[in-house]
């Protein structure tokens, strides 16, 4: 009999993590669905998506969602996170590190030096400071067997990263950032025949992204009118499709280090998207915006 996959969503209260969890959902997995946003208190973030929420299409879905409030900034609430998971399931098989909630702390119109600095490391605490304290708290019961894998979230593949400056000089450190965090977990994690690697998605259909366009899931293609680039856009459920896959492939550990794409998971693996199609922003932008249609 296989094995239920038990993995930590961290930041699984919308957007990418909330697809991540909800499809490892279908594929079974009892899934710890963490954030900051519950049904009785919101963020600073402003959000209404709640964990509970996500925890609930998990199980909806066909697995077990089961959805704890924590701050990833605070590492006794990430302790107590993984001693619950330790004492529910002694294991961890897989680690989502997904956090972000710095939407609205970068600019894209002012240099370092004319960047507000308290605003600007906050966001590298939200970004980058969790990921680290979530993996350091969580590691030693993920490495306590060999398999594990950990799932750096980021936006860019390491290549584009490093090639093309990001936004602002916060944002692009922060992206960057992730992108060698997993690099360096996997060759830390190597040696116990654990996995990491960076997987970005593409231009994210978000509940945020949908709202600044105007539109809905289901009428999206209208937002092309507003930004032509917005038709190479992919729904959260991509990129959730891919890392379920990778997470119970049997030979993942080839990908060890890797960065790599919502497409390139597609490719991989043979899926697509909720609507069929198979985008791949990241090959249209660094092709200079070639015919979006050649990309879907």
């Amino acid at each position: 009999m296989t094995e239920t996959l038990i993995a930590l969503v961290a930041g699984a209260t919308r957007g990418a993590g909330r697809q991540i969890a909800v499809q490892l959902g279908v594929q079974g997995a009892t899934v710890y669905c963490t954030g900051r946003t519950t049904r009785a208190q919101r963020s600073e973030y402003g959000r209404p998506e709640t964990i509970e929420e996500t925890a609930e299409l998990v199980t909806a879905a066909g697995g077990t969602g089961i959805a704890i409030a924590a701050d990833h900034l605070d590492p006794g609430q990430v302790r107590a996170v993984v001693e619950r998971i330790g004492n529910e399931h002694g294991r961890l098989d897989v680690l989502v590190n997904d956090i972000w909630g710095a939407e609205g702390m970068f600019a894209w119109d002012k240099r370092l030096w004319e960047d507000d600095l308290e605003r600007g490391l906050r966001l590298l605490r939200l970004a980058v400071d969790t990921h680290i304290i979530t993996s350091h708290t969580a590691l030693p019961l993920l490495t306590s067997r060999p398999g594990g894998l950990v799932v750096e979230m980021t936006d860019g593949t390491a290549e584009y990263n490093r090639e093309r400056y990001r936004v602002s000089f916060f944002y692009d450190l922060a992206k960057a950032s992730v992108n060698r965090m997993a690099f360096a977990l996997a060759e830390e994690l190597r040696s116990v025949g654990g996995t990491a690697v960076s997987v970005t998605p593409g231009f994210l259909r978000s509940e945020l992204m949908l709202e600044h366009f105007g539109v809905t899931e289901a009428t999206w293609r209208e937002g092309a009118a507003k930004d032509p680039h917005f038709a190479m856009s992919e729904s959260p459920v991509y990129v959730g499709r891919g890392v379920a896959a990778l997470a119970v492939d049997p030979d993942r550990a080839r990908w060890n280090g890797a960065s790599l794409s919502s497409a390139d998971l597609a490719r991989e693996y043979g899926l697509t998207d909720a609507d069929g199609s198979r985008p791949d922003f990241w090959r249209y932008e660094a092709g200079g915006f070639v015919r979006p249609d050649d990309y879907r």
